[in-house]
């Protein structure tokens, strides 16, 4: 295996992001070891691309934005369903009342090659509860003139770190979730 900067193999730097990703998402060490798994597991959508497709909660950013920075009260999650072409941004409360209240945004997705991901936003707004068979929700059309982008710079079943256009870094998390949980997403 190779050896990191820090002198850790690829497996003890992967293993060491996801654990301080779990449980100290404000570590000074997360940018480093970030950087150094991009170096030496880099992400080939080519190989991997039904990778992506899941729940990922966003851990850590390198973006000053509140809501791109995590915190314990707020869950940032990326609902992706490439092989479909789309995904969703869900931004709501942790715990309990998480599902009474939500900003949404959906979006439209295209792999473009073995890196990049190409996001254009077509709606989004507020996501409240199910009451009675019906969902509760004020949504808008997003109007975007150029489409975003997000390169995937390291993807495996638990770990996704992507660079997006704007020159933000992302680590996320997978949630484990069944398929079947997935397609009701979408409803």
């Amino acid at each position: 295996m190779h050896q990191q900067s820090l002198g850790l193999t690829v497996t003890q730097t992967r293993d060491k992001l996801i654990r301080l990703l779990r449980e100290q998402p404000s570590s000074d060490l997360i940018p480093e070891l970030v950087t150094s798994l991009e170096q030496q597991q880099p992400a080939d959508l080519n190989r991997d691309a039904d990778q992506l497709r899941g729940i990922w909660d966003l851990r850590w950013s390198s973006s000053k934005q509140p809501w791109l920075k995590q915190a314990p009260w707020l869950e940032n999650l990326q609902i992706l369903d490439p092989e479909n072409g789309r995904g969703r941004n869900c931004l709501r409360l942790a715990g309990p009342l998480g599902g009474l209240v939500a900003i949404q945004v959906d979006a439209e997705l295209q792999v473009i090659n073995e890196k990049r991901v190409e996001v254009r936003f077509r709606r989004g707004g507020w996501v409240g509860p199910r009451l009675g068979g019906i969902h509760l929700q004020l949504m808008r059309e997003v109007k975007q003139s150029f489409p975003a982008w997000l390169d995937m710079t390291v993807l495996d079943e638990d770990l996704r770190i992507c660079r997006g256009n704007a020159g933000t870094s992302f680590a996320l998390l997978r949630r484990p979730t069944p398929a079947a949980k997935m397609d009701d997403l979408w409803a």
